[in-house]
């Protein structure tokens, strides 16, 4: 995200700014906790921040939001799945919260029905990590299997942070269990899977866009090979990110994950304050909520809510190190 931020930053700069002005960049790290994520949001709001592409975390974006939306600054997050996020902000009235991503009851809704067919009949269990992210996608991922006919075998939560799942994988062995799902983050994916099949379990590893980043492989190695996760289609396949994918190679980084959500939502916020001629946050969010933006990721445009329009989740697959979309 920050790779991907500091090149939408450096690429408008060169282009002469923002309404006559340089973009200057503050990062803020909230390590993915709700109250370290307070912390930076009114460091970001001390700092006069307009506008904020971010958090990584819904357990973060959903604190941090109240921050920005009591100082008057818009807040585009790249990452943020949770459905609560900005069902919330809609409810209060708050018109300063958007996202470059899709949400969880879209993801969980291609999850469960993968498992309810695929794994017909068989025991599943579906496990999550008591974040509002991992929650909810495990919820909504339950929800539309149960609904596709499939009952779980097993439904159990895990802590972030955890380290040692022997006592999970043992019952998981005892019931049989052919799928497990997570809800939640890639280090304790690649723990959970790792130690799987150390212990014998060969059980398929099914999963979430947060599954899409190299560190994930780093922690699992050969033990993450099949590993399914859904995402949004690769950005880095699109022609309409042909340039800017071809810059971050020629610095030695791959643009995986986020980045290019990143460097998408601080496209738009450019593109509606170029619009709206302001960067004061009722004109840039009545100019989002108005408008169509091309981006790095595509043509976005945003609900009521501030959600994407039609979001589209696809299969990617863990093979021999690399990430891959499925095909078929």
């Amino acid at each position: 995200m920050k790779r991907g931020a500091e090149m939408a930053v450096a690429d408008i700069n060169a282009k002469g700014g923002l309404l006559g002005k340089q973009l200057k960049l503050s990062v803020g790290d909230d390590a993915c906790d709700p109250k370290q994520a307070g912390v930076v949001a009114n460091q970001m709001a001390n700092e006069k921040v307009v506008f904020v592409a971010g958090h990584f975390c819904s357990s973060s974006s959903i604190p941090a939001s109240i921050v920005y939306n009591e100082h008057g600054m818009l807040q585009i997050t790249p990452a943020s799945t949770s459905p609560d996020l900005t069902d919330d902000a809609s409810k209060k009235g708050w018109n300063n919260i958007f996202r470059t991503c899709g949400r969880d009851d879209a993801q969980g809704a291609v999850a469960g029905k993968y498992l309810a067919t695929k794994y017909k009949g068989k025991a599943v269990a579906i496990i999550d990590d008591k974040s509002s992210y991992g929650k909810g996608l495990a919820a909504e991922t339950r929800k539309a299997m149960n609904a596709a006919g499939l009952k779980e075998k097993m439904r159990e939560s895990i802590n972030q942070g955890d380290k040692d799942f022997s006592a999970l994988i043992s019952k998981m062995k005892q019931n049989n269990i052919q799928a497990m799902y997570l809800g939640g983050y890639h280090t304790e994916a690649g723990l959970l899977v790792r130690q799987a099949r150390e212990q014998g379990l060969k059980a398929q590893l099914v999963s979430g866009d947060a599954l899409v980043t190299d560190e994930f492989w780093q922690i699992t190695g050969a033990a993450g090979e099949g590993t399914m996760m859904t995402f949004g289609p690769d950005p880095r396949n699109l022609s309409t990110a042909k340039d800017i994918v071809a810059k971050f190679k020629a610095q030695g980084y791959d643009p995986e994950g986020y980045t290019l959500y990143t460097y998408a939502a601080v496209q738009v916020f450019f593109d509606a304050a170029t619009k709206a001629k302001s960067v004061k946050v009722d004109d840039v969010s009545k100019a989002l909520h108005a408008n169509k933006f091309n981006t790095v990721i595509g043509p976005i445009g945003f609900n009521p809510k501030g959600d994407i329009l039609n979001p589209e989740y696809v299969w990617f697959v863990w093979k021999g190190g690399k990430y891959s979309e499925m095909k078929g």
